[in-house]
């Protein structure tokens, strides 16, 4: 569990301060609902009903002691949450949970297995726990009658869908581009989960022979270990840029080495957009996630670019867009999974 210590250096008394982050218009008669965000770095937590947004919480994401550390923090920030906007979390009615994935089933409820919070399963240095798995669904169903629980790509989806620039998209998909990369996909006006609720893992996805990137999961060459937010800071830390933030940066000023750099990784991202359009027939693609969003002007026209004139049966007239949501989409997504 966070400590008392850790817990008062959260921003967690900041959200409280400003529950209007998440700009969603709900029902007047929407009941009261709960929305956890879960990442690799922090868990947030709103409570909305008709009137809104009423509170938020969020802290560092526990990752220490027993595997059921995850469980309790998020039960403990739903209580606090509830308290913090003057109801009774005997009143929830159903909670959401948009969660960074991979996951597994045990006796049909998610776990998560990501090697970013379970440790027994990261090949990075300096783990915090050995946990092959973090429960969540089974713990949050014990305390609270109606729970879902979604990849964070499939709830952003639904968000972007609903709320965003995916709104009247029946092919599409949403892919944040941020610490991590993730992907929301819908074909045919139904959104993919797979057997598990992994579908969407296209950071995952090989998009070059390089051998010398290795993933948090392990993998080498993978779409995440060469083009996400802490890939970056990692390849090119050598040539003087100590983080994705410096890269663009020193593009934006005509640095040519950094330009070069920005130029690769979004021919990557090209190669797997290109992939996702062909596999699925898409129509739209919503594109999020703070590396995206703070470097959008950058970017956008380089992967428009990349997949302009590419088998033009399937890439004409297909929009790649920003997030209507922006940096919002995590709360969003969170309530898009429980609302009406």
């Amino acid at each position: 569990m966070t400590s008392q210590t850790d817990r008062a250096s959260t921003s967690s008394h900041a959200a409280m301060n400003n529950p209007a982050a998440a700009p969603v218009a709900l029902s007047p008669q929407q009941p009261l609902v709960v929305g956890v965000d879960i990442g690799g770095t922090k868990v947030a937590v709103v409570v909305a009903d008709g009137q809104g947004v009423r509170a938020k919480v969020s802290e560092a994401t526990a990752k220490q002691g027993t595997h059921l550390a995850l469980a309790s923090q998020v039960n403990r920030l739903i209580h606090d949450s509830c308290l913090s906007a003057g109801v009774s979390p005997l009143d929830v009615t159903k909670v959401g949970v948009s969660a960074c994935g991979p996951f597994v089933l045990r006796d049909g409820c998610v776990e998560l297995a990501g090697p970013n919070i379970c440790g027994g399963l990261s090949q990075q240095p300096g783990r915090l726990n050995d946990w092959l798995t973090a429960p969540l669904e089974a713990p949050l169903r014990a305390a609270f009658r109606d729970v879902r629980v979604e990849n964070d790509g499939v709830a952003a989806l639904e968000a972007e869908r609903r709320w965003g620039a995916l709104q009247g998209a029946n092919h599409c998909a949403y892919v944040t581009w941020s610490t991590g990369i993730g992907v929301g996909l819908c074909v045919d006006g139904k959104v993919l989960r797979g057997k598990n609720g992994n579908a969407g893992h296209a950071g995952h996805t090989f998009v070059t022979t390089h051998t010398q990137a290795v993933c948090g999961c392990g993998l080498l060459g993978d779409l995440e270990s060469l083009a996400s937010g802490s890939a970056m800071g990692k390849r090119f830390a050598a040539q003087g840029y100590a983080d994705a933030a410096a890269i663009f940066v020193a593009a934006r000023s005509g640095d040519p080495l950094a330009e070069s750099l920005v130029d690769e990784v979004c021919e990557l991202m090209g190669r797997a957009l290109f992939n996702l359009v062909a596999t699925l027939d898409l129509e739209r693609i919503s594109l999020g996630g703070s590396v995206f969003i703070h470097n959008q002007a950058q970017i956008l026209p380089r992967l428009r670019s990349f997949l302009e004139g590419k088998l033009p049966a399937l890439t004409q007239g297909v929009e790649l867009v920003p997030a209507g949501l922006g940096l919002a989409v995590g709360d969003c997504a969170a309530l898009a999974l429980v609302t009406a």
